[in-house]
């Protein structure tokens, strides 16, 4: 394909969706680490176990097996929500069909958890609302026998060949099988595409305030969001364009498509292998007229080679904190897994602010607590994530403005007259408090509590 091919080709998948009358739906992907309370790894056999029951119990139907014949992914025909396991048996994943409002997606999530919980009390397990599983060190880290995930595993475990590269790796290829986020996708148009990618983008250090809950215990506890580190210092940050934040305006259609045409691909399949290969730019990809890709069977690694080809375009994964996606939806992916009784929190902030972009851009041109500083949106995220914020912030301007930002979000809800607003007042709590659930966490066992306690009282529903 020559390059205006390529791009006409993403325009296609990624603009032209937007482009579609849209009704303003909401979904909502929620992952939550599975927890051994004794003090051990996850009973896989018990997580079966628990899928053949909640499948039997919601009549979702099987639509993903891994090659011992385990069922990772099921949907309900009703409703097209999604129960999956992310990555590991480790990691828990409900996905909710397409909604109109908070309350709908709140009533089936507290259906299916209480359901689980129900099932993992008499085996000691749970789930709970952490970022970071707690026993991470302790869990069975090895991905879903599958093509895909296997295929994954093997990306992110290739850091070593990329030695020459002027970056820093961490050593935790497997992080996909114990960290856990809060996703929410919502709708846009061409018309507001690029503003409200612009405005989140802007705000992410103001998230990173109120949302961070993933610390590593044992390692770096001064680093409260460890999810940003996690990707953009693996193979999937390669390419920089791949993960994270904007690090330019993105202030048209043209902008976005520009930008996602600066990213690369790094897995395709053929003959229903997952291929493997080294990040390459998208335009590039189809420049070549071969290429190698390494693939798992039988537990061996294998070698491929295959020739690109145009419909490769939809295996472009990537992994930004605001992700414009084939469905005409920005996918918001930045927030760790919350506190259970704050599950909708997330959802909830963006819903908010969705139809105030224009007025969210105003306040941070405005801003001065961190705005304004020397340091761009990124730089401001980067500080925000560590426990100890810099000296020249001044933290009661700091949580004056998050509240300003929270102030505009609420409006946001009570203009959609739904009563959602409610999902809010954990968030006011934070911010009166001048806390978020990882600091919470790592005071609470400063002050001797176990980490198990922890577990259990983040695992509590509202």
């Amino acid at each position: 394909m020559t390059q205006q091919e390529v791009i006409s080709r993403l325009y296609d998948r990624y603009i032209k969706p937007t482009e579609q009358k849209k009704e303003n739906y909401i979904g909502v992907e929620i992952e939550m680490p599975i927890v051994n309370l004794g003090g051990g790894a996850v009973d896989f056999e018990i997580v079966h176990r628990l899928t053949s029951a909640f499948l039997a119990q919601f009549g979702f139907t099987a639509t993903g097996f891994d090659e011992d014949g385990h069922i990772y992914s099921a949907v309900s025909t009703e409703n097209g929500d999604v129960f999956s396991y992310d990555c590991s048996y480790n990691n828990m994943e409900f996905s909710f069909g397409k909604e109109k409002t908070l309350d709908a997606i709140y009533s089936r999530f507290r259906l299916y958890y209480g359901f689980v919980q129900d099932f993992f009390k008499p085996h000691n397990h749970t789930l709970t609302g952490m970022g970071i599983n707690p026993n991470r060190k302790l869990n069975i880290n090895e991905p879903i026998a599958n093509g895909r995930y296997k295929m994954l595993f093997h990306h992110l475990s290739s850091f070593t060949k990329y030695a020459c590269l002027p970056m820093y790796f961490h050593h935790y290829p497997q992080f996909g099988m114990f960290s856990s986020a809060s996703q929410v996708q919502l709708d846009v148009t061409r018309e507001n595409a690029a503003e409200v990618i612009n405005a989140f983008n802007q705000i992410e250090p103001i998230k990173a305030l109120l949302f961070s809950n993933s610390v590593l215990l044992g390692d770096d506890e001064d680093l409260l969001c460890c999810r940003d580190m996690l990707w953009e210092n693996s193979t999937h940050g390669v390419n920089p364009h791949n993960v994270g934040m904007y690090d330019c305006d993105i202030n048209s259609v043209d902008d976005l498509l520009s930008y996602i045409s600066t990213t690369s691909i790094y897995c395709a399949e053929r003959s229903g292998k997952y291929l493997n290969f080294a990040p390459v730019n998208i335009l590039e990809y189809f420049t070549l007229d071969s290429l190698t890709g390494d693939y798992m069977e039988d537990g061996e690694l294998k070698k491929m080679t295959f020739e690109p080809r145009p419909e490769d375009i939809e295996y472009l994964r990537t992994f930004k904190f605001e992700d414009l996606t084939f469905r005409g939806t920005v996918e918001f992916r930045s927030s760790c897994c919350q506190p259970i009784s704050d599950v909708m929190t997330v959802a909830a902030f963006h819903l908010g602010l969705l139809g105030k972009t224009a007025q969210l851009s105003e306040l941070i041109e405005s801003d001065t607590s961190i705005y304004h500083n020397g340091y761009n949106a990124a730089e401001l995220r980067r500080q925000l994530v560590r426990r100890d914020l810099p000296s020249y912030i001044d933290r009661d301007r700091l949580y004056s403005f998050a509240k300003q930002v929270l102030d505009l979000s609420r409006q946001g809800l009570l203009e959609r007259g739904l009563g959602e607003e409610k999902y809010l007042e954990p968030l006011y709590d934070r911010v009166n408090n001048r806390t978020n659930p990882a600091n919470t966490m790592l005071a609470q066992l400063e002050n001797g509590a176990d980490i198990y306690d922890v577990v259990r009282s983040y695992a509590k529903i509202g």
